[in-house]
């Protein structure tokens, strides 16, 4: 994973603002690099400071898409700087990832955690690419993303934890941008570092809680390479490749992709 750690811009340092991470710096399969301040990924944006926001000022962020359900939205509303165009795009009705619901309670009420963690991650990952509010939602995406032609402009994408939702928008973004898959799964896997201490602890209040839990909650909070490899497989059953599936289902053409690397690449 070097070529995706060794960039020390790549975490952003915020107060309380988790897994927020750029994009920037990712090398292309020809050679061409993403440029700096325009493009974030990040877990939710409810809790940050005043500092964190006047960061995020400073940083040229001008776009926020938001991929959370309406539910996730009403319970904990973005902190954005004035100014920020907001859009929500739902990959889904309610999160299937669970991951908002149990960031937004106490480990003693955890009753509607499902049993099995990892099968439930699966079958949203399949949702992701084969269900159709999913993919108008990754279409908007790739629309907003065609905007954010100004230089030092920042778009940022999220979801409530900054892992699957915002997961595979970034591998959709990077894989139409050339992005060599083996950089975008390092960067998928990312997450667990970048959201290690905020993880640690959790898994350390379940097993005081109750330790059934734990493998079920680790399936839900962090990303597993199984995961992708999930989505890759229904992307090549319904599309036969990413390339074919980001232009058929996606409806990004020949043309947006050349735009996207005008605007994104150096």
């Amino acid at each position: 994973m070097d070529n995706v750690t060794k960039d020390s811009h790549r975490i952003l340092d915020l107060e309380k603002g988790r897994n927020f991470r750029e994009l920037g710096g990712y090398k292309t399969i020809d050679g061409q690099t993403i440029k700096y301040h325009k493009v974030l990924r990040s877990a939710g944006l409810g809790d940050l400071t005043d500092k964190d926001v006047n960061f995020l000022d400073n940083y040229g962020l001008k776009t926020d898409i938001d991929f959370r359900s309406k539910e996730e939205v009403e319970k904990k509303p973005d902190r954005i700087p004035k100014g920020t165009k907001y859009l929500s795009l739902p990959v889904f009705k309610e999160d299937e990832t669970e991951a908002s619901k149990i960031q937004g309670t106490s480990i003693p009420d955890m009753d509607y955690v499902p049993i099995d963690g990892y099968n439930h991650m699966l079958d949203a990952y399949l949702d992701m690419i084969n269900g159709e509010q999913a993919k108008k939602a990754y279409q908007n995406f790739f629309g907003e993303l065609l905007t954010n032609d100004n230089d030092n402009e920042v778009l940022l994408f999220h979801c409530s934890a900054g892992k699957d939702r915002t997961g595979m928008g970034a591998f959709f973004l990077m894989s139409a941008l050339g992005v060599p898959m083996k950089t975008i799964k390092d960067d998928y896997l990312l997450t667990n570092e970048a959201s290690k201490s905020y993880t640690d602890k959790l898994f350390s209040d379940v097993l005081k809680h109750d330790p059934s839990l734990v493998d079920t909650i680790k399936a839900l909070m962090t990303v597993n390479i199984n995961y992708l490899k999930t989505a890759e497989d229904a992307i090549k059953q319904t599309s036969g490749s990413i390339d074919n599936y980001i232009k058929n289902e996606l409806k990004v053409s020949d043309s947006d992709i050349k735009d996207l690397k005008k605007i994104y690449l150096s």
